[in-house]
């Protein structure tokens, strides 16, 4: 504990990711959090020029299998423990890498509900795919825009796995266990596939925006509209607030709706406001709740306009 919380005493890192959290007991994680707590109050004393903000230090965790479901405790079969009990903020959540038959709307009000409910003022960490999980949202890269809406999009935090933005192959000819989850980035493909660079671009498009607007993540979930598949997410906190409206369109939509589409924007943004679709940098001004678009992709990013 002593040489971890240095880095924080001596460095002002401000949180960690914990691997294999299970691996001792949550209260040995709750002494460490008391320490790491203490150091991080030293730094700020101690470099006052430097402190960006009053946010406490971060801990999430990634205690093998753990299901947003399970809450704030983990079965290990004999036994339940809680690693949120003055430890953690969030572990990491194995449950969405298996929802490929779920409807975004089901699986996104689920994690709302729990977020906002029974495990409020704690947090989830999504991920796709890791260096040491044999069972990844899309093993074989099939579906890398899927991949990217489906966790980008979703309540709690995003974990991009390295390579799940270049639909980095995760079956190499040869491998033994999980060295296939870490074959090289595949650079080359970048530079020489133009499909590759098509779909690092739209996943730098939903992370640019997922950075700019806490409310996708932390805010409260609600559906507009369910064709075309729209909802809204709204944060209302002291000290922030921030709202936003996505529709994720089907093939059908896109095809049906050639010379324009609709978007009922549910009351989130005020008669007359200007809006701006953050996936194509096109502005629109809010008429009868509603936006009119004439330019669109399969996914719909509406954010406060200038």
């Amino acid at each position: 504990m002593k040489w971890l919380s240095d880095y924080v005493s001596e460095y002002g890192i401000d949180g960690f990711r914990v691997d294999t959290a299970k691996h001792t007991e949550a209260s040995v994680w709750e002494e460490f959090r008391v320490i790491c707590n203490a150091s991080f109050a030293q730094w700020k004393q101690e470099h006052p020029e430097s402190v960006l903000d009053d946010t406490p230090f971060y801990l999430v965790g990634e205690v093998y299998s753990y299901d947003l479901h399970h809450l704030r405790e983990h079965d290990f079969g004999d036994r339940k423990e809680d690693f949120f009990n003055n430890s953690f903020d969030a572990l990491i959540n194995f449950h969405i890498k298996g929802t490929r038959d779920m409807s975004l709307e089901v699986l996104y009000s689920d994690y709302s509900t729990i977020l906002n409910g029974p495990m409020d003022g704690f947090g989830t960490l999504n991920f796709m795919s890791s260096h040491d999980d044999g069972s990844p949202f899309d093993k074989e890269r099939k579906n890398p825009y899927e991949t990217a809406r489906r966790l980008l999009l979703a309540p709690g935090t995003a974990q991009i796995y390295y390579g799940d933005e270049l639909a980095r192959p995760l079956i190499v000819e040869g491998t033994k266990g999980d060295a296939t989850l870490r074959s090289f980035m595949n650079w080359s493909d970048l530079e020489n596939n133009a499909q590759t660079a098509k779909i690092l671009n739209y996943w730098q498009r939903l992370g640019q925006f997922r950075a700019r607007h806490m409310a996708l993540g932390a805010g409260i979930h609600q559906q507009i509209s369910q064709d075309p598949y729209t909802f809204s997410r709204v944060l209302s906190h002291e000290d922030h607030s921030d709202r936003v409206v996505v529709a994720v369109l089907s093939d059908a939509d896109i095809k049906m709706a050639r010379e324009g589409l609709r978007i009922d924007l549910g009351g989130v943004f005020a008669e007359g406001a200007k809006v701006r679709d953050a996936f194509t940098g096109q502005n629109y001004t809010v008429t009868d709740g509603e936006v009119d678009l004439t330019v669109f992709e399969d996914v719909i990013l509406l954010e406060s306009g200038l």
